[in-house]
């Protein structure tokens, strides 16, 4: 882990960056959650796990398969190293870190896309890896990656849809066409990491982001999967008001009721409880006080009862695969450590 000096400097980063909207409030103050021994070990076993996983040419794939998903795992993967303290020169992990970056940045093209992605699920890929590239940027200011990173914003920007049901939202292939709200979220955390960190990011992209996640609303907390559909779900509400939160929205309403409706339906798992929850923590950690202390704590309970112990090694099975999971598991216990940016109020 990082030494505690690095908390206070990144205590000043998180108030120096420019806040997306004029309304966002002060940090709030340090909460009472900690990351305890037996989670820690957990933790520190996951990363060995997900040390091992990673391929000769520094991408993760999911487990067993190949280069399958690199784009994607390999964001996923950089995130909870970085929520557990690593850089790329810095933390136990930095030389992982590092080599996936390179991966990412490698496989950026010229027109702002990464290569090798299936372009059926192509967006969701761009933004997580997007967001894992802008949150090393930002902690890290490499000249070297500010005009690659820029170009994968950009092509974000350009792909938001422009009109219609769905304006203002994205959808999973790189075209302005269409929405929902899991592929809008992914690319509303990306533009909100690079505008932390300096680069280009047009405040209508944003408003009319956050005029599409609101449109989501069902009433009663819920959130649909697309505007103007009346199905709510724990993964849909989850990433809508994290999504309303990472653009500066803490204190709206809609964000109150989504916390409230999450705690409804936070136990009764389902296919996609990785999936939801991987959007649930940051938001609810967003939301902070009591809301947090009481996610985090049915959070470690389950994630340290189904967790996979191998010696020395942490892993979790479930939808998408080991890696996937592992790296989402983990992350959601390591936010406790306060080590990602975009997660600052």
């Amino acid at each position: 882990m990082r030494p505690p000096l690095y908390l206070a400097a990144l205590a000043v980063l998180t108030l120096a960056v420019s806040p997306i909207r004029a309304e966002d409030p002060a940090p709030p103050a340090a909460d009472s959650v900690v990351v305890d021994a037996p989670t820690e070990a957990v933790i520190n076993g996951a990363l060995r796990f997900l040390a091992e996983q990673q391929a000769g040419n520094g991408s993760w794939a999911t487990q067993g398969r190949k280069g399958e998903h690199a784009i994607a795992m390999t964001g996923y993967v950089l995130m909870c190293f970085l929520a557990s303290g690593n850089l790329p020169e810095e933390g136990d992990y930095a030389k992982q870190v590092n080599e996936g970056m390179k991966f990412l940045l490698d496989s950026l093209l010229p027109d702002g896309t990464f290569r090798g992605v299936d372009g059926g699920r192509y967006m969701y890929n761009h933004g997580i890896a997007t967001l894992a590239l802008a949150e090393i940027y930002g902690q890290t200011k490499s000249p070297a990656m500010r005009t690659k990173l820029q170009r994968a914003i950009q092509l974000i920007v350009t792909t938001q849809c422009a009109k219609g049901p769905h304006a203002g939202g994205w959808r999973y292939r790189p075209r302005p066409e269409d929405a929902d709200i899991s592929v809008t979220v992914m690319q509303v955390v990306a533009l909100r990491a690079a505008k932390n960190c300096g680069l280009d990011v047009p405040q209508r992209t944003i408003d009319d982001a956050i005029d599409y996640v609101k449109r989501c609303s069902t009433g009663g907390g819920g959130f649909s999967y697309q505007a103007g559909n009346k199905d709510p779900g724990y993964a849909r509400t989850a990433a809508a008001i994290y999504s309303l939160q990472v653009c500066g929205l803490y204190d709206d309403p809609l964000v109150a009721g989504g916390s409230k409706y999450l705690f409804g339906k936070v136990n009764e798992g389902g296919q996609w409880w990785t999936y939801g929850s991987n959007y649930a923590a940051p938001a609810q950690y967003m939301i902070g006080g009591d809301t947090w202390k009481r996610w985090y704590a049915v959070m470690r309970e389950k994630l340290l009862k189904t967790v996979k112990k191998n010696g020395e090694q942490s892993s979790w099975e479930g939808e998408v695969g080991a890696v996937y999971c592992t790296a989402v598991h983990a992350t959601i216990l390591a936010m406790p450590y306060h080590y990602i940016p975009l997660y600052q109020r």
